[in-house]
């Protein structure tokens, strides 16, 4: 067995890894991260940065079938989906090797392998010890694979289907597709393959889409991935899976019952933090619940010389499983370990999105949520036809949202579904991070037409009726 000595050894290499790497090199220090499948760990290999190129190719598709315009005719364009994975495999081979793989210096290794604590200051990892006074913890999470009878027994996907050069890849397009699950993975990758020419079917034990979000978000998503042709299930749960000749059989109950026969199944009912297996016990590394490490604002552990971060952590310190969370987090973390900084995370403010059309975007609380907080809550809804960029590009499908306490008139939060949702929800980010009011939403100049200007005509609705502004939404 090998020995090796490092200044911080990191269990992980995805983007939380990374960042937590650059920092560490950054103050001259020597960095060993672990990685057991690829490096760059799961955002560029097999979530966010394949699944968004093949969302954005679904929906060339579905509008070149779909346009939106009297006067242009329909067109079907021809999938070649075994051409589409090879093409997202040549963007992910560039992406890592451009901001993962090239990044890696003389002060910054790579261990291959599975990792765990053998004892309070090394890590196993393959043939070597990785010793080190200071270690961080950031080896993410995985898709939860839930009780289902029989599920053991089936050939089924998971949100890795994305994956590059793995076995497990999805490589051909499924006939038929029943999903179990109702959360952001399972919509944004059964729209995906129903856009493709898949025939999809979700099933959602809950009564409502996106659960913790507005209930108006999850109920225009519903309706509009239901008009495009998706089955959803809700109220309804797998019971029992089988096999059906060269298909699978997923008996239901609930709101619906039934027996879904589907050329393929995927399972997207969550994820959770990996932590097993990696020999915590032995330096003391306390867990919660969920399996989660336990930290402090400063994201350090129970243990005194060992940090984490990212999805591995799970809500403690209210955070988020998102990669820009755990790559600001990994930086954190490493300036903590290497140099006593004692910074603390700032996990208020967090924008986050569904990639569906239309997009799902949210920041801060819901309603439910600030009067469970204490605040006295004043809300108002919009629906988009109010927007004039959405009349005008005729995509008026979708609602905004936005949530204030009362009294201080500060804007506690904001949830949008509709066009560009994702880009227009950084201003409410930003906004929030300032302790923005109603009234600066209002006086804040937006260009006309933008979807932007959403956030502008939530604001006028608390004091104005919106139906009766001119174009530009001046009040």
């Amino acid at each position: 067995m090998e020995t090796r000595r490092f200044d911080l050894v990191i269990l992980g290499s995805g983007s939380t890894a990374f960042a937590a790497a650059i920092r560490a090199a950054e103050l001259g220090k020597t960095v060993a991260m672990t990685e057991n499948r690829t490096v760059g760990g799961t955002c560029v290999n097999r979530g966010c940065l394949p699944s968004k190129n093949l969302i954005a190719a679904a929906e060339i598709v579905h509008d070149a079938a779909h346009p939106r315009y009297p006067g242009l005719q329909p067109a079907k364009l021809n999938v070649n989906f075994p051409e589409l994975i090879k093409q997202k495999d040549e963007i992910i081979a560039y992406y890592r090797a451009k901001k993962y793989e090239s990044i890696l210096g003389d002060q910054v290794t790579v261990l291959e392998g599975n990792a765990r604590f053998v004892d309070r200051n090394a890590v196993e990892v393959g043939a070597v010890h990785a010793r080190a006074d200071r270690f961080l913890i950031a080896t993410g999470s995985s898709p939860v694979i839930p009780p289902i009878p029989g599920l053991d027994e089936v050939p089924y996907l998971t949100s890795d289907l994305l994956t590059s050069g793995e076995a497990m890849e999805l490589a051909e397009l499924p006939e038929s597709l029943t999903i179990i699950g109702g959360g952001y993975i399972a919509l944004e990758l059964g729209q995906l393959f129903h856009r493709l020419g898949s025939r999809v079917t979700m099933v959602e034990m809950l009564d409502r889409l996106l659960p913790g979000y507005e209930p108006e978000v999850g109920d225009t998503l519903a309706q509009a991935l239901r008009d495009e042709g998706i089955s959803l299930l809700l109220s309804t749960r797998a019971t029992a899976v089988r096999r059906d000749g060269a298909g699978i059989m997923v008996a239901v109950a609930g709101k619906a019952t039934a027996a879904l026969r589907s050329s393929h199944l995927l399972v997207a009912v969550g994820r959770v933090p990996n932590t097993k297996n990696l020999g915590l016990e032995k330096v003391a590394v306390n867990t919660d619940a969920h399996g989660a490490v336990v930290v402090d604002d400063e994201l350090r552990t129970s243990a005194s010389h060992v940090w984490a971060a990212g999805d591995v952590i799970g809500a403690n310190t209210e955070s988020q499983m998102a990669t820009p969370v755990g790559a600001q987090d990994g930086g954190i973390a490493a300036l903590n370990a290497l140099s006593d900084a004692h910074r603390k995370v700032d996990h208020r403010v967090i924008p986050r999105a569904v990639f569906t059309d239309p997009q799902v975007a949210v920041v801060g609380i819901t309603d439910k949520q600030a009067v469970a907080a204490g605040y006295r809550c004043a809300c108002r809804s919009v629906r988009l036809e109010q927007v004039p960029r959405a009349q005008a590009v005729r995509s008026p499908r979708g609602v905004i949202k936005m949530v204030a306490d009362r009294e201080s008139r500060r804007v506690l939060g904001v949830s949008m579904v509709g066009r560009e949702a994702a880009e227009v929800i950084h201003e409410a980010a930003m906004g929030m991070r300032l302790g923005a009011k109603i009234e600066d939403f209002v006086s804040m100049l937006h260009i006309y037409p933008t979807m932007a200007e959403a956030l502008k005509i939530a604001a006028l609705s608390f004091t104005k009726d919106i139906s009766k502004l001119s174009c530009c939404a001046e009040g």
